[in-house]
Formats: structure tokens, C-alpha cells, sequence
């Protein structure tokens, strides 16, 4: 199925946008792995929606409710205990939608909006498909995949690997100090005022990988971590190491020279431009790329569109609740889909 994820471990996220709950299912992870339920609720703030004002409105908690596979603090209450231990069983978590404005999308029945996967998913599903909020195409959806990339990313801490994102561009302003950030948070704040949206790039550096993880053509690195990073909704390109730039240069200038490191005689490289994968195995150095994050296609300028019940084309005007940048809080949600990708592979 689409929504189930992994090789060696199995993670399925359910649930709708406006549904009562959305969830996720972790199979693979085993017994005797310490949760820090604090730690975990910090990294789900991140990602969660109404925290600033260029998020947006919609309120939610996101506290995962965990119904099996983690046994929580000493007399089973998470607020009390603060800890849980995996039980080496399937865990299941669920997030509850309380927040929610269905009203908002009445018109979307039978008019899909541009941009979003409304039409192909009317298409798909005969018209039975739930379309409020997205549905089960929503970004609301990456709250379950920060669940359990949440919970993996203290268990790969543990083994000394680290998973770190950041932004690196908003609607094409490149990020490199505060006064660039600033004049990226103020592209957001214009696009908001406008009723328009902007796009952006998160990059990502995975750090104490070893040489030799992964599998050649269809099991490598890059694709384990692509598939994972494509769940997030917004993802419309990723590139590794140093990605499309690699096609305007010389071999003599991507290549990596291979040295041996001072301090302990390793084999490494003297720069990192092939993003710490050759061949679709790790090298053992930081594993890099970029993803790229397309506009939030709900804005409030008038769009063009068609209404399915008569046919007729139709002037479109989105209400509801909407991030007119999705890079802010996407951040986390990339550690998390990395962080699954990584620990699925590691189980090889």
C-alpha cells in the first residue's frame, strides 16, 4: 500500500485532515528502546500548526496518544511518567483533529482546487474520497511521520548518528546569516499580505553513518531516502551532495579525493560533493541533500477552475486556514522521514 513505508521496518500512517484522528502503525522497532516523551513532544511543536503568525491558524495540540507497542512511565500515564519503553510490538500512536473548519471546504466537492490532488483523487476514487482539508493528502498528514521519525531519532542519537535540518532558501533568497534570514521571513510576510504563498528549500545533514550502508540500484541511500522524503506532500525536488551544480562542472572538479584522516587513519574525502553516497552506499562521510518545497497551493487570490457537477469552468476563491510558507514547518518533518529512511536501512 501507498501509506506503508520500509523494508525492514513497516511504518502505515492513516487518518484524513479533518477526520477524528490521524495515526501511525511502527512495526520493527525493538524492545527495551527508552522514549523521552518530553524530548518527543518538543520535536512534534516544531512541525505543529497555529505556533506563529506565518503558520496557520488552525490550533492543534498534536499529543500522540500511543495505544500499544510502548509501555508508558510507571503507572501508565504519559503526563506523570514522561518516559516510555517499546514493547518490541507493533506501535501505534494516534493524533487527535480537534481543531477543524470542514465548513471551509463545501465548494471543493465538486470544484478541486489548483495545485492540490483533488481532481486526480476525485478521478481515483469515483467522488468518494475525503476532501476536507485534502483529505488523506494533506500535510496534516506528516504529524504521524514525525511520531515515529520522532521516536527513531533518539534511538539513532543513541547509536551516534544525527539527523539536522534547517532552511536554506525562501522564494529564492539564500539563507546564510540573520540579516538573509530575516529578508526571507519578510518574502513569507509579503506573500501573506498579497493572499499569495511562497516556496523554499530544507536542507539536511546526517552525520556518523559508516562506509557501506545501503545497496546498489534500486536500494540505495538515495532512493530509501527519496521515497521517504516524497511522502512530504510539498517535496517537488531533492538533490544530493552538491545535486544539479554537479552537471555544470568538470569530472576533475566533483570528483572527492580520497585521504586518510589524521587522527585515527580513516579513509575519507577531502571535500563532500558527492553528499557522502557513491553508488548508492554510504562513503562515511555526511550523508547531504536539499529538498525543494513548491508554494502552499491554497491561497486566497481568485483561481481558475472547473466544476465537476456542470462541467463549467469557475472562478475559485479558497477560504480556511493555510501556511503561506509550509518550509517553516517542514523542517522537523524532513529529520523525521531522513531519520526513518536511515533506520530502515541500517537494519539490512
Amino acid at each position: 500500500m501507498s501509506s506503508t513505508f520500509g523494508n525492514n521496518i513497516r511504518l502505515s500512517v492513516f487518518g484524513e485532515s479533518h477526520s477524528a484522528a490521524v495515526g501511525m502503525t511502527l512495526d520493527g522497532i525493538p524492545a527495551g528502546e527508552c522514549i523521552d516523551l518530553d524530548e518527543l513532544q518538543k520535536f512534534m511543536d516544531r512541525r505543529a500548526p497555529g505556533r506563529s503568525s506565518r503558520t496557520t491558524a488552525r490550533r492543534e495540540d498534536d499529543v500522540p496518544e500511543f495505544l500499544s507497542g510502548i509501555m508508558i512511565g510507571a503507572d501508565g500515564d504519559a503526563s506523570s511518567g514522561r518516559f516510555g519503553v517499546t514493547e518490541g510490538t507493533p506501535i501505534t500512536a494516534v493524533i487527535r483533529n480537534r481543531d477543524t473548519r470542514s465548513q471551509d471546504y463545501d465548494l471543493m466537492k465538486c470544484v478541486p482546487r489548483p495545485g492540490h490532488a483533488d481532481y486526480p483523487a476525485h478521478v481515483k476514487y469515483g467522488g468518494n474520497e475525503d476532501f476536507r482539508g485534502g483529505g488523506h493528502f494533506s500535510g496534516r498528514l506528516t504529524a504521524p511521520i514525525c511520531i515515529a521519525g520522532g521516536i527513531i531519532l533518539q534511538i539513532l542519537k543513541r547509536r551516534g548518528i544525527t539527523v539536522e535540518a534547517k532552511i536554506a532558501e525562501i522564494h529564492g533568497v539564500e539563507i546564510k546569516d540573520e540579516a538573509s534570514y530575516q529578508l526571507a521571513m519578510a518574502e513569507i510576510d509579503k506573500a501573506a499580505a498579497e493572499g499569495d504563498s511562497v516556496g523554499g528549500v530544507v536542507s539536511c545533514e546526517i552525520k556518523g553513518l559508516e562506509a557501506g550502508i545501503g545497496e546498489p540500484m534500486f536500494g540505495g541511500v538515495e532512493n530509501v531516502i527519496s521515497q521517504a522524503l516524497f511522502a512530504i506532500p510539498a517535496v517537488k525536488g531533492i538533490e544530493f551532495g552538491r545535486g544539479f551544480d554537479a552537471a555544470r562542472i568538470k569530472g576533475s572538479e566533483n570528483n572527492d579525493s580520497f585521504v586518510t584522516s589524521g587522527e585515527d587513519g580513516r579513509i575519507v574525502t577531502e571535500s563532500n560533493n558527492h553528499g557522502g553516497i557513491l553508488g548508492g552506499l554510504t562513503s562515511g562521510m555526511p550523508v547531504t541533500f536539499r529538498a525543494a518545497f513548491k508554494p502552499t497551493p491554497s491561497i486566497a487570490k481568485p483561481q481558475r477552475s472547473v466544476n465537476y457537477e456542470t462541467g463549467e469552468e469557475t472562478e475559485l476563491v479558497i477560504k480556511g486556514r493555510h501556511d503561506p510558507c509550509v518550509v517553516v514547518r517542514a523542517v522537523p518533518v524532513v529529520e523525521a522521514a531522513a531519520a526513518i529512511a536511515v533506520y530502515d536501512l541500517l537494519q539490512e
